[in-house]
């Protein structure tokens, strides 16, 4: 599956290049350069966040894992904070007394939840242009919402217990209660609200950023124990490769399929753009992010809540599953695509009743 989605991005990159060179004569070559402009804000967002990913899991270890167990909780569910990639897998499975529940916070709660708070909301927050922001916060809201079908649908296919699958899944489901309470009742200062913590979560990677580049120039390290910026910089490097052939992909796609997404366009109220990127999204997170520049507003609300559970579930989140937890991929993929498939049609009748706001995150 990897090998095969490999061979269609570097299709994707030659068409761009190649259009590049012909001057933008069919319109993928500009997309081309769009995904190698995108690897600045891409650079500024992610490095910080992955470098300060060892200080984060040492706070889960010491003071979050003591406190999980006095309430008699499974501290491997906390695991899943960290995106499955990014060693929410290895966390989770490290504090899990239930192994059971540490492969289940490691694959599926790190696959949605981790993924999210890690690398969806500040890689967005780098890529979406400003005027985006707060639909795209709105969207992550009704995506973090329907959560709770994703872990049930994902438990109950991994083979857990009720008994299990309850304790694994009590503070994200308590969490995604909130935020439902919250956007029925007091919607305008939820949006507020979760904008100002995804921009915490920006500040955050920045602080993340300083600290490694001081240490990289001088030798000097402030917090011990973070990721190289040379490692995280590689990383950045190939999603920035990815992209080059994922963008001008997406133009390809949305062509070659032009009357089933103008048809599904029509019928949710979404432009072609914003079609095409609930179907790159399930490919790729990054370059469905920088889609959001091409889409119009209600289409912003829909893709960022399908990307809570949908990211990546055909190809990173796929083969990371595959390689550690072969018999936990039926699993991922149920849980992944029926929490997609819950968080569209939620944000659908959402915006189908009021659009979502215009107005920039100041």
């Amino acid at each position: 599956m990897n090998q095969i989605l490999m061979a269609l991005m570097a299709f994707g990159a030659v068409c761009g290049g190649v259009d590049r060179i012909l001057n933008n004569r069919f319109g993928l070559g500009e997309r081309f350069e769009e995904g190698f402009n995108l690897l600045g804000p891409l650079a500024l967002s992610m490095p910080g966040i992955m470098c300060l990913i060892p200080a984060i899991s040492g706070f889960i270890e010491t003071v979050i894992a003591p406190a999980c167990r006095f309430l008699h909780l499974d501290p491997g569910t906390f695991g899943g904070v960290l995106a499955i990639d990014m060693g929410g897998y290895q966390l989770a499975m490290n504090l899990a007394v239930n192994p059971a529940i540490g492969r289940f916070a490691g694959i599926l709660i790190a696959a949605t939840f981790g993924c999210t708070v890690v690398f969806t909301i500040p890689v967005g927050m780098g890529l979406i242009p400003p005027e985006a922001r707060n639909s795209f916060a709105r969207g992550l809201l009704l995506g973090f919402s329907t959560l709770p079908l994703t872990l049930l649908t994902g438990g109950i296919a991994a083979g857990l217990t009720m008994g299990e699958l309850l304790t694994a899944s009590i503070p994200v489901v308590c969490l995604s209660i909130l935020l439902c309470i919250g956007m029925i009742r007091f919607q305008d200062t939820m949006i507020r609200g979760f904008s100002k913590a995804a921009k915490g979560i920006q500040v955050l990677s920045t602080v993340g950023l300083i600290l490694v580049v001081v240490r990289y120039l001088t030798g000097f390290e402030l917090l011990p124990g973070m990721i190289p910026l040379e490692e995280a910089m590689q990383v950045v490097c190939s999603i920035g490769i990815v992209m080059l052939g994922t963008l001008p992909l997406a133009e390809l796609i949305k062509r070659l399929m032009d009357r089933p997404i103008r048809w599904f366009a029509r019928r949710t109220g979404m432009n072609s753009d914003g079609t095409t990127g609930l179907m790159i999204g399930a490919i790729s997170v990054t370059p469905a992010l920088g889609m959001f520049g091409h889409m119009d507003d209600r289409s912003r609300v829909v893709n960022g809540a399908a990307l809570v559970s949908g990211a990546s579930a055909l190809a990173a989140h796929f083969g990371f599953t595959l390689a550690m937890e072969p018999e936990l991929v039926p699993a991922l993929l149920i849980g992944k695509f029926s929490g997609m498939l819950g968080s569209i049609i939620l944000a659908l009748l959402v915006t189908g009743r009021r659009q979502a706001s215009n107005h920039t995150i100041q």
